[in-house]
């Protein structure tokens, strides 16, 4: 049976879809992944663009509020950012709940190219953490 994570953030618009996108690439095969946000917004297109340039396409991805996932049953329940950690409802069927803070890359200030580039970091930085996340889980 596959293990069912779900990655939180504020918006559902960044770093959790990113999460859920690696991880279902990485490991559809062995993880059942979502990802909802405590307010979600919409889906940002900067994240959409960065993740396709790694070659996965989350564009149909949306953004979900976490009241729908409550009371369901979830193997790891992980926030992706501080504000979601403080204000993450009860999981209390979550065999682990784990917090990895990433900087949010929709916050990033500059040129257009100074904020993809901190869409990349960012997504590079997901991407290494569920890599490890999934050696871990054997």
């Amino acid at each position: 049976m596959k293990k069912t994570v779900l990655f939180l953030c504020t918006g559902n618009s960044c770093r959790s879809q990113m999460a859920e996108g690696f991880l279902r690439h990485f490991a559809g095969d062995r993880f059942d992944a979502a990802s909802a946000g405590t307010h979600p917004s919409v889906l940002n297109p900067d994240a959409v663009e960065a993740m396709r340039e790694a070659g996965i396409d989350i564009s149909r991805h949306r953004s979900k509020n976490v009241d729908e996932f409550v009371g369901r049953r979830f193997d790891a329940v992980i926030t992706v950012c501080d504000r979601a950690k403080e204000s993450c409802p009860i999981f209390p069927e979550a065999a682990a709940l784990d917090h990895w803070p990433f900087d949010d890359p929709a916050a990033a200030t500059g040129s257009r190219g100074e904020r993809q580039a901190v869409f990349h970091r960012v997504r590079d930085e997901i991407a290494e953490r569920i890599r490890t996340f999934i050696r871990e889980s054997r």
